[in-house]
């Protein structure tokens, strides 16, 4: 309906132009609004105020001008000039019946639309590292950058979904470390236990796989290898430079193949389960994108360089340093180590650039909140590199805390006691998760109810938009029961008859789903669709109780049948954009 009524505004405009009432040069953007309140319409427009200055009228004279240039449209009954100069549009019952027979004809396409242009987009989220499982932090990241993704390609963008594989780093060798150490257990080696290790039981699985093949093989004493290491924090020492020589000792006792099997070991497991896991959760990736590539292909070297050569870097105590304070920074970050290793944003700096090499018209990262202080590094680095840094978005997700019984879930991820995402799966379901994740803006704190996303109640809001979407597939399952058929068109021919509040307020809402799909989409706000549903469940719901369906009169009937259709249509539609299930039954 809005792009109808643009449409009018623009002939009338044109109009005006072509008689030399408005300047021939005036090309106004002109945006379309529901108004809050029918009594002053169904739509305005503020084009006679955005016109006034250009061409130096009052905008009332302009508003009238351009009332009397519209052309007649069946949907509009009347036209009205409001305050200053807003046109009210107010629009008959048969443009809201009109809304039934589009989505009717649509079905899974309504509300579809070509925004987008082609233009390509990546979106890169979840990305965890793959030291342990995924847990209910990146969860949400998960549900969050999937529905984003599918908003974006619901609106006719070539979205490619990505994750980014950290398969080198000093986390990945504390990873293999542990590893190491619970199998030198698994070979009868008494071995205390770092306190920077990884402690969760899939940890000691990983040693045992380890151990499974190859046996004592690969074991050494654990008083040789902890010989010299600096002591560990219960000891009075520094936890870091003691993992950091633990790594050191443990390379030189193994050879360079037998600390890639260790390492490998890790890596492969974890990241098995994240793919696992991702997929069972409804999401899926066009690539898998490995970090240890980029040092393979020399991507990182090139990046240093490039930074090097304009003049980005100085050496300082044996490292090199990007000058991001000349960006806002509040310091200079190093991306190379005195001991000549790359740092991670050194890794993160050639990662950015490669995907802009790739051509994606914009990038968005979707990143926890706690690296809030990375986005300016990063976008200071792509300037630098003479990237445009405003092809970059990132959408920084608050973590999720857990409740259950009234009662924070309490949660460490480096000593193993977290809720994993296949456990919060397992005791809310899928639909609930992925509903619950994205209900919220991604940078506001969730709390995660578990006992009312478990609940089977008007409360719970994904049970009450389902319920909507079985209680129609329940009212067509009565046809047959009842001896009645259902004639679509018929129905279309007898939507002249749905006069009802309860059915205008419902068709109104559901001629509100493009509108509301594309503003989610464009604003990456998934929550703005997970309200509408909501609302629009209300909507159905307080039809359902107020009216019979299955009458006697087949005009009637056969007209709500197509109301409710459409209803169930749209919901089933938006639940499939946020990975959510539409059940036939409940």
């Amino acid at each position: 309906m809005k792009a109808q009524l643009v449409q009018l505004l623009t002939n009338a405009v044109t109009a005006l132009q072509a008689d030399g009432t408005l300047p021939a040069d005036i090309t106004p953007d002109i945006m379309i609004e529901r108004t809050r309140d029918r009594a002053h319409g169904d739509f305005a427009s503020n084009l006679a105020l955005m016109l006034a200055k250009p061409a130096r009228r009052k905008p009332r004279d302009i508003a009238e001008q351009i009332v009397s240039k519209l052309a007649t449209d069946d949907a509009v009954v009347k036209v009205e000039i409001a305050g200053p100069g807003f046109i009210n549009f107010f629009l008959g019952n048969a443009a809201w019946h009109a809304v039934v027979d589009d989505i009717l004809v649509a079905a899974e396409h309504y509300g579809l639309s070509q925004h987008g242009e082609g233009k390509r987009i990546q979106v890169e989220f979840v990305s965890a590292n793959p030291t342990g499982p995924l847990h209910v932090g990146h969860g949400r990241g998960a549900a969050y950058g999937a529905a984003v993704a599918d908003l974006l390609t619901a609106i006719g963008y070539d979205v490619h979904r990505e994750y980014y594989v950290n398969d080198a780093g000093r986390q990945m060798d504390i990873l293999a470390a542990s590893v190491y150490l619970r199998y030198l257990d698994l070979c009868g080696e008494t071995v205390t236990f770092p306190a920077n290790g990884y402690q969760g039981d899939y940890v000691w699985d990983i040693g045992a796989t380890l151990h499974r093949e190859h046996g004592d093989a690969l074991r050494h004493p654990v008083d040789e290898l902890f010989r010299d290491v600096p002591a560990d924090e219960p000891a009075g020492g520094d936890k870091e430079a003691h993992i950091d020589g633990l790594i050191q000792r443990i390379r030189d006792f193994l050879v360079d193949a037998q600390y890639r099997t260790v390492f490998d070991e890790g890596l492969n497991a974890n990241l098995g389960n994240i793919r696992q896991d991702l997929k069972e959760f409804g999401v899926e990736y066009d690539e898998w994108f490995s970090e240890r590539s980029l040092s393979d292909n020399h991507a990182v070297e090139a990046g240093i360089e490039r930074l090097k050569s304009s003049g980005h870097v100085y050496e300082k105590n044996g490292a090199l340093w990007f000058k991001s304070t000349d960006y806002g920074d509040e310091k200079d970050r190093d991306i190379v180590r005195d001991n000549g290793q790359t740092t991670y944003f050194a890794s993160d700096i050639a990662y950015h650039a490669n995907k802009l090499e790739r051509g994606y018209d914009r990038v968005i990262d979707v990143w926890g909140a706690d690296h809030h202080g990375y986005v300016p590094r990063v976008k200071a680095a792509l300037t630098a590199l003479g990237d445009d840094p405003e092809r970059l978005d990132v959408l920084l997700v608050q973590f999720a805390v857990l409740y259950r019984g009234g009662e924070k879930v309490q949660m460490s991820t480096r000593s193993g006691e977290f809720v994993t995402l296949r456990e919060l799966r397992h005791e809310v379901g899928n639909d609930a998760a992925r509903f619950f994740y994205v209900m919220r803006k991604c940078e506001q704190h969730m709390d995660f109810d578990l006992d009312l996303a478990r609940s089977q109640s008007n409360d719970n809001p994904v049970y009450y938009i389902q319920y909507a979407h079985a209680r129609v597939r329940s009212v067509f399952r009565q046809l047959a029961e009842k001896s009645y058929s259902w004639d679509r068109a018929a129905g279309s021919a007898g939507l002249s008859g749905l006069t009802e509040e309860h059915e205008l307020a419902l068709m109104i809402n559901l001629s509100r789903y493009p509108e509301i799909l594309e503003s989610a989409a464009i604003n990456h706000e998934p929550h703005q669709l997970t309200h509408y549903l909501r609302d629009l469940a209300n909507d159905f719901h307080t039809y359902y109780n107020a009216h019979t369906f299955l009458v006697d009169d087949a005009t009637v009937r056969n007209a709500r049948l197509n109301l409710i259709e459409a209803t169930r249509q749209v919901i089933a539609n938006g639940l499939g954009l946020l990975g959510v299930s539409a059940p036939d039954t409940m």
